[in-house]
């Protein structure tokens, strides 16, 4: 325990309990790896978050899964190395960085280089400092002394080792394909910059005519503007209704150019016309149709979605208004035949919400069938990643299946510059880690990699790679958990796997952890054009962070989507407060108590043998749950042990020996009260970091933090089944006789007759070990237990295990009065049975009246009469 010791204030205040505590927790390095090599070591890297912005909800929600899993690990004694870290997020972040130059009248052309990537370095400086400072306020016990940045020097030279490696073995080639291309910030996107909206456009179906033939071909297209670059339409080889047509020409309208009619098994026979237009330099689908049938690759727009030269006359036009001059052309010519309103799926970048735009353009690539086929190998083996949950395993695989390269490079200047050459006289490439000697004929390429290049070896970059006796590297790598959504289980999760078999012959770590997306309470996703987004640090300000990350943990199941409720994130509130109210209590009563004081050797009573038993198994089930990731199982398991049995019961029936006379009685209760508050504020830790060390440094221990402190075990010696036994037939005793108190309203205040028939001698002797329990919670005045006596006339009943209890009904109440009372309300409830029966018999209300309405009326009919049934039973037994 602190030396100065302190009571908790009357009231429970998060920000009181929450300032200064993660600086003592940094000032005392809990969150450290030690290297203790007589420790086992575990690890989790951080999934890096983008230098963009402050965290959101998602993020907190991440991230204390893995806070919670770091502190259990630590407190079990292992080794533990949660390495903290974020990613430079290339596109994004240049795009923050070119905004704000904007505002400041100028762009990154006019600034060059080498000043656009100072100021990208001064945002980096700015919103990492945002997100430590969030990461303090979610209490994450990160390692900070190997904090890493995706740009640091050590990860560049990973990347470079990659990216040569993969070059040298032939896994990386430039070449000519379909990207997906943001106009506006003109540079290639990954699958996962693309963000898909449902858009209410248009399907224009028109004619191509044969050439030398009265007959048309229909195609339909939602972009008629890439017709320009269309170089072939197919049909599907067996499609009987253009046989005769397969291997003729058309003329493509307004170009007047010849395109050939070729077969090809992609085309949906049933959908449309069974005819489409190939634009192999605008389309993936049609890029590979292309390759099959070795077609033209005409490009008809510039980067910045303009046509282009090969648009003729259109040449200089904006893709859309382009779109509408060649309808109207189109038009006139007479071969448009119709135009289709149609909602459709469009892509948008994620980062400038320009419409993204299939396009054919020379990138780098990362030939991914190789690499794939050696991570499905992994799976396939006993030394697989684990999913969780397990059907997430197969999402993965089904991408893996279905690979395609992977373009890697970005027309960006914030990120891993490609380590690549070109010479200025001859057609060499020369890829290295350093540049060429004799550098002044060689010009680097001016593109960087993609963002997720690098976030692919952050497990083992971050930990000395290439450096293979780095220590860090041979002692926490590969790592056991990671924790991460199911949206970028393809773009993030996978590429890990792959560059870890391919680069340390590893795995990246054990098991995948995989989360949902966080909604606001509607099941909406929460966004800024909704308005519906919630900052993690507006809800800490109200709640505190321990209610916060309470309610992330326990709200949802793995793999599931979570909503938000605020009212819900109020209600781990009350649950922190209750653990403050009862901490108090046992505080209070624990005055110049101290460690060396702790003795449970002596006579325990019930109550005390059954909650050390209840803490056993809620010991077992916490640590079996949270090791299963089942965070929401292990929570419910705490509350229900804090909440309803050791603050609603145990509490309440320790405060007899405490406030008695028996000294020895009292030293055991307060040992047992220290311990069971001791082991549960550890058990709590991980969900609740700031309020259990507030309390525990309270408590008599002898230690510095509860972040080390030792996890709990059960211990055989205190599990009591024949206790837990006793325990629950008083309670159920207790329950039965506050719920006849409450039934007849008879307050808890008066002193009632109370006879109890066990079934056995045996049960008599337990009840009346236990009658102290039994007298001061039922608050009788008389109590009589037996297994045969004279049962009262008129009383009110309970049948529980093993026994019957009777409370005289002259005891209770004053039976005259009651029966007043009784045949009053039965009146009320005849009246009100007659009426909506009388409203349902009514066939005009029963058919005109909206079905809901009708429903509620029956619903009410049911209620009234269990009521009046009620009533009726009470009155009989009063003898009326």
């Amino acid at each position: 325990m602190s030396e100065e010791k302190k009571t908790l204030s009357t009231k429970y205040n998060p920000k009181e309990v929450e300032a200064g505590r993660y600086q003592f927790w940094l000032e005392g390095k809990y969150f450290e790896a030690t290297g203790n090599p007589a420790k086992e070591p575990y690890s989790i890297v951080i999934p890096p978050p983008n230098v963009t912005g402050r965290l959101h909800l998602g993020h907190a929600w991440d991230t204390t899964m893995q806070d919670t899993i770091i502190r259990m690990k630590r407190m079990q004694g292992y080794d533990v190395l949660w390495l903290p870290g974020m990613d430079h997020a290339g596109i994004a972040t240049q795009a923050k960085v070119e905004a704000k130059l904007k505002e400041m009248g100028t762009n990154r052309y006019e600034l060059g280089r080498e000043k656009f990537l100072e100021k990208s370095w001064e945002w980096k400086d700015e919103y990492a400092s945002f997100i430590r400072s969030q990461w303090e306020k979610l209490g994450l016990s990160l390692d900070y002394s190997r904090e890493r940045f995706t740009l640091d020097e050590g990860l560049s030279n990973a990347v470079k080792e990659v990216f040569v490696k993969l070059y040298e073995k032939g896994l990386i080639y430039r070449g000519e394909y379909i990207i997906n291309w943001d106009p506006q910030t003109k540079t290639a996107l990954s699958d996962i910059e693309v963000i898909y909206e449902e858009v209410q456009g248009k399907f224009y179906h028109f004619r191509y005519p044969i050439k030398d033939s009265d007959e048309t071909i229909e195609i339909a297209t939602t972009r008629p503007e890439t017709m320009l670059g269309d170089t072939a339409v197919a049909v599907h080889p067996d499609d009987e209704r253009y046989q005769h047509l397969i291997g003729k020409t058309v003329i493509l309208p307004i170009v007047g150019r010849e395109i050939e009619i070729v077969a090809d098994e992609y085309v949906d026979m049933e959908l449309g016309s069974g005819a489409v237009k190939i634009t192999p330099a605008h389309d993936p689908n049609d890029f590979e149709i292309g390759n099959r049938h070795n077609l033209e690759r005409v490009l008809v727009m510039n980067e910045d979605g303009t046509m282009n030269k090969n648009a003729g006359k259109y040449e200089g036009m904006d893709r859309f208004e382009c779109r509408k001059a060649i309808v109207k052309d189109l038009e006139d010519l007479g071969v448009l035949i119709k135009v289709e309103e149609r909602t459709h799926q469009v892509g948008h970048s994620e980062r400038s919400g320009a419409v993204v735009e299939p396009y054919l353009s020379t990138q780098w690539f990362v030939k991914m069938q190789p690499l794939a086929d050696e991570a499905i190998k992994l799976q396939q083996s006993e030394d697989k990643v684990n999913f969780y949950p397990e059907r997430f395993e197969k999402t993965y695989l089904h991408w893996m299946e279905n690979i395609r390269d992977w373009v890697i490079s970005r027309q960006l200047w914030w990120g891993h510059r490609i380590p690549a050459w070109y010479h200025k006289e001859t057609n060499e490439i020369y890829v290295g880690k350093e540049a060429p000697e004799d550098i002044e004929n060689w010009e680097q390429d001016e593109d960087v990699l993609d963002t997720w290049f690098s976030s692919a070896l952050w497990p083992f970059s971050t930990m000395g790679w290439p450096d293979t006796e780095a220590d860090d590297f041979k002692r926490y790598f590969p790592t056991q958990a990671l924790v991460t959504g199911y949206d970028i289980i393809f773009f993030w999760v996978a590429r890990m796997i792959f560059q870890s078999k391919e680069f340390t012959g590893e795995k990246p770590f054990e098991d995948v952890l995989i989360h949902g997306l966080i909604r606001d309470s509607e099941g909406r996703k929460m966004s800024k054009s909704l308005g519906n987004g919630v900052d993690p640090m507006d809800v800490i300000e109200k709640y505190g962070a321990d209610s916060l990350r309470y309610f992330l943990l326990t709200g949802s199941t793995p793999g599931q989507d979570l909503r938000f409720y605020w009212e819900k994130v109020e209600a781990t509130w009350n649950f922190a407060n209750k653990i403050w109210n009862a901490s108090r209590f046992v505080l209070m009563n624990l005055e110049d108590f101290t460690a060396e004081d702790m003795d449970l050797s002596g006579e325990l009573s019930v109550a005390d043998k059954w909650i050390l038993t209840r803490l056993n198994e809620t010991i077992e089930q916490v640590t079996k749950n949270t090791d299963k990731y089942e965070f929401g199982e292990a929570g419910r398991h705490l509350y229900n042990f804090i909440w309803d049995e050791f603050c609603d019961w145990y509490i309440e029936m320790a405060k007899l020996p405490l406030y008695g006379e028996n000294a020895d009685k009292k030293k055991t209760t307060q040992s047992v009260l220290a311990y069971v508050l001791d082991q549960t504020m550890r058990l709590l830790h991980p969900f609740m970091p700031f309020i259990t060390e507030e309390i525990w440094q309270q408590l008599p221990h002898n230690g510095e933090s509860i972040t080390v402190a030792s996890w709990p075990e059960a211990k055989k010696e205190y599990h009591d089944e024949v206790a837990v036994q006793e325990m629950e037939r008083l309670m159920s005793i207790i329950k039965s006789v506050r719920n006849i108190r409450a039934e007849v309203d008879t307050p808890m205040s008066k002193q009632i007759n109370m006879v109890i028939e066990a079934e056995n001698d045996s049960v008599v002797n337990e009840l009346e070990k236990n009658r102290v329990y039994l007298e001061r919670f039922c608050n009788t005045k008389e109590l009589e237990v037996s297994t045969e006596h004279q049962v009262p006339d008129k009383a009110m009943t309970a049948v529980v295990t093993g026994a019957e209890i009777y409370l005289p009904l002259e005891g209770l109440i004053d039976i005259d009065k009651e029966i007043e009372r009784l045949e009053k309300e039965l009146d009320k409830w005849t009246k009100e049975v007659e009426r909506v029966q009388k409203k349902l018999s009514n066939e005009g209300f029963v058919k005109k009246a909206p079905e809901a309405v009708v429903e509620e009326e029956r619903r009410k009919e049911k209620d009234y009469l269990e009521k009046q049934a009620k009533v009726k039973a009470r009155l009989e037994e009063l003898g009326k």
